[in-house]
């Protein structure tokens, strides 16, 4: 069993915010299968779905409070962190480019590091989506809570459909990926 964890914060103010782009992508794979929906689970701070198998999940905190929630869930399905792949925003990538790293540093990532703290671990994977830097002199913590440039749209909807079309898929049939 393997745990798939978007980074995001709840609320549909945040909902098509460049720093949403994991839950994004969750929501999104959710939503391409059959009967399947993320339902609510308030003991765990979180909505999930299970598919074959595989444990699909947001958090309903505040991304920066996101550690409690992977924990409580991988806790309760007993997944170790090297089978938990958390997907996130990543302002050192490009728009569109993405990453898939294991046992690695936050990097600053407020999230990330609550994950880290709460599992007492880094050892866990990471699927890095770019968002880049702010172009301007925008603060890095307004520009992660705005929406995507229609242009970057185009980008980052075709880069959610590869990850959720080919990667998520690629994952789940491969037993043991390494590091």
């Amino acid at each position: 069993m393997k745990l798939f964890f978007g980074l995001g914060n709840s609320g549909t103010k945040y909902q098509n915010t460049r720093h949403n782009i994991g839950q994004a992508i969750i929501k999104k794979y959710v939503e391409t299968r059959d009967r399947a929906s993320l339902q609510n689970k308030s003991k765990l701070n979180c909505q999930l779905c299970e598919i074959n198998h595989h444990i699909f999940a947001i958090s309903t905190e505040y991304m920066n409070n996101s550690g409690p929630s992977v924990q409580k869930v991988a806790n309760f399905y007993k997944i170790e962190p090297k089978d938990i792949y958390l997907i996130h925003d990543d302002l050192d990538l490009e728009i569109g480019d993405w990453k898939l790293q294991f046992d690695r540093g936050p990097a600053g990532h407020n999230g990330v590091i609550s994950i880290i703290e709460n599992l007492g671990t880094q050892t866990f994977w990471r699927i890095r989506i770019g968002i880049n830097h702010p172009t301007d002199l925008t603060p890095v913590e307004d520009y992660v809570l705005k929406p995507f440039l229609p242009e970057e749209k185009v980008i980052i909807t075709d880069t959610i459909d590869k990850i959720v079309g080919i990667t998520i898929p690629d994952l789940i049939g491969n037993p043991n990926p390494g590091p």
